[in-house]
């Protein structure tokens, strides 16, 4: 797990190392352990490297096989690399190292870009060709690992972070239209290529960009995740279900816990984090390490859910810690946790996670977590709603679009006004085929559209500012797909998640899977009151933070009732609104 960055220049001028040092100088927090340069001609890479899959400097990166003609940056993990590695020397090919990191190398002079789909992982990787002057950069199946990307007529600038990337300078900071009413309307996601920011985009998941040195561009998606039932499973019944879900969990937790050091799991105490425990539990894992957080209660909701992830603790007698913070450390690091997103997120779990992953990275460098579980086995409220509706687009837009498009354009000021953009992404993404039932639709855009730009995001980002590895098993990818195959009727009852709940139910209490579902709550930041209040309306009111955004009737409005103007979600319009000028403001825009 690291932070990667790079420039390849097209007007025949060398590579601006000092503006890639700058670059990856930001990006000290993903990698504290080593840092790295390498500029051949046209081509500069930078890195930093936190050491887990292999501890020894041969694993350092840039790293340049001079044989091969090949350099490579890389960010992130591959589980299955002692396989592949194996299959390679198989293939004649020798090693001087013994992490992954060599193994995506040889693996690319071996297979190009055929490799990926033989990667079982976590990853964003750029490899320069030496002879063919080309550089190949790609990203994983789900958008577990980022890439940001700076395109002009003269070069492509890459980094693991947006605000890494301003380092290098040259990039046009004007705010997108289209990406703006994304934000505001469809629950703070962008989906790729778009961000917030005109001049500089992301690699979609599962895609691959090859550029050459005349700034030739080929992109290509390498994975799509099907909704459709195999012939040979759909005769199959909830317990063959049940039991071909709990296998492959089974599998993507023991896989990620190749590592050389130790991993923790990151416990909320529900049902998804507290089956990881389990699951680790199952496979030998002694002196467990365990996480949970808490915060004040506000507006009559209560602000942690300790009761559940004590239980999960004593009942594995896992090394528990337990944090909880005030009001008061909230406001104190808000802006560090803003300065620490690539693009800004409204969700409350981001302080959460920011705030717990400071604690964690105290004890150990990698920890499981349950994020994807709701997006692939139906846990929110809104896929009943979808399933049962006439017009499923319209009901998917009424649960989770946190305005209409009237509203939004009463929210902003005229020179950020035009189409219902987000509504438009929507449906043609519910119009492509490969997701005949309405449910299916919405679960194939949550989980590769809003899962990669929220809750992944919102992991990598608030993990890595701590020098902290996060480990997904549920979004592996053959657990991905054996999801996406299963008929929504196994999924919808039971609240939500019912083939996962009838797997867990072999392995953990019964009282953490029929509890009522709960949240990584946060309610200060929800009943927006107290200190919180007014240093949110100091934020939107004060004239020199006015960057033109937003109708002065509309925030008046918004912070004389900001309890009572929720989204659909129950999120705080009021908060979307500060939380971006609060990422503007931290990025220095």
């Amino acid at each position: 797990m690291c932070g990667i960055a790079g420039e390849l220049r097209f007007d025949q001028r060398p590579a601006d190392l000092a503006a890639v040092e700058r670059i990856t100088r930001h990006l000290a927090p993903r990698g504290p352990d080593a840092c790295g340069a390498h500029s051949q001609g046209p081509l500069a890479f930078g890195h930093r490297r936190l050491k887990v899959m292999d501890l020894h400097d041969a694993s350092n990166q840039p790293m340049i096989d001079s044989q091969l003609g090949l350099s490579l940056v890389f960010n992130g993990a591959i589980y299955n690399y002692p396989e592949l590695r194996s299959e390679l020397q198989a293939l004649g090919y020798q090693f001087f190292s013994e992490g992954d990191t060599e193994v995506l190398l040889k693996g690319y002079h071996a297979w190009g870009e055929a490799l990926l789909p033989k990667l079982n992982g976590m990853f964003a990787f750029a490899i320069w060709e030496r002879e063919r002057k080309s550089l190949f950069i790609a990203r994983d199946r789900l958008g577990i690992k980022p890439l940001y990307l700076s395109l002009t007529d003269q070069r492509l600038r890459f980094a693991s972070t947006l605000p890494a990337l301003l380092q290098g300078g040259d990039i046009d900071t004007t705010l997108d239209p289209v990406a703006l009413n994304h934000y505001l309307n469809f629950h703070a996601v962008v989906p790729a290529p778009r961000t917030l920011l005109r001049g500089v985009r992301k690699l979609p998941p599962a895609s691959w960009m090859r550029i050459d040195g005349n700034g030739a561009v080929e992109q290509q998606s390498w994975w799509q995740l099907n909704f459709e039932t195999p012939r040979d499973n759909i005769r199959l019944e909830l317990p063959e279900w049940r039991d071909k879900v709990l296998d492959s969990l089974r599998n993507a937790v023991s896989i990620r816990q190749r590592a050389a050091v130790d991993v923790g799991v990151l416990l909320s105490g529900g049902v998804d984090s507290s089956l990881l425990v389990g699951l680790l539990r199952e496979t030998g894992v002694e002196n467990l390490a365990t996480f949970s957080i808490g915060f004040d209660d506000a507006g009559g909701e209560r602000g942690d859910e300790f009761q559940y992830s004590d239980l999960i603790a004593r009942h594995y007698q896992t090394n528990h810690h337990q944090l909880r913070i005030g009001e008061g450390e909230i406001i104190a690091q808000l802006p560090a946790a803003f300065r620490a997103m690539s693009e800004p997120m409204v969700s409350h779990d981001c302080i959460a996670f920011y705030l717990l992953s400071r604690e964690v990275a105290k004890h150990c460098k990698v920890v499981q977590s349950g994020q994807g579980a709701d997006e692939l086995f139906a846990g929110y409220h809104w896929y009943p709603q979808v399933d049962g509706a006439s017009d499923p687009y319209a009901a998917y837009r009424a649960a989770f679009f946190d305005r209409q498009h009237d509203e939004y354009l009463a929210t902003v000021k005229p020179q950020w006004h035009g189409q219902d953009w987000a509504g438009e992404f929507v449906r043609e993404h519910f119009a492509q085929p490969g997701a005949a039932a309405p449910v299916d639709r919405a679960l194939r855009l949550d989980s590769t559209v809003m899962l990669v730009e929220d809750p992944v995001k919102r992991v990598d980002n608030m993990t890595m500012a701590w020098g902290l590895e996060a480990r997904t098993p549920f979004l592996d990818h053959h657990l991905a797909e054996l999801t996406a195959s299963i008929p929504a009727r196994f999924k919808l009852p039971d609240g939500g998640k019912q083939v996962l709940k009838e797997a867990a139910r072999l392995v953990i209490p019964q009282a953490v899977i029929d509890r009522p579902k709960g949240y990584f709550p946060v309610p200060g930041l929800k009943h927006l009151s107290g200190d919180t209040l007014k240093w949110v309306r100091e934020l939107l009111t004060d004239p020199g933070q006015d960057r033109g955004l937003f109708e002065p009737k509309m925030v008046d409005r918004l912070l004389s009732e900001p309890d009572g103007q929720l989204t659909p979600l129950r999120g705080s319009k009021l908060w979307q609104l500060a939380a971006l000028h609060l990422w503007l403001g931290e990025q220095g825009l």
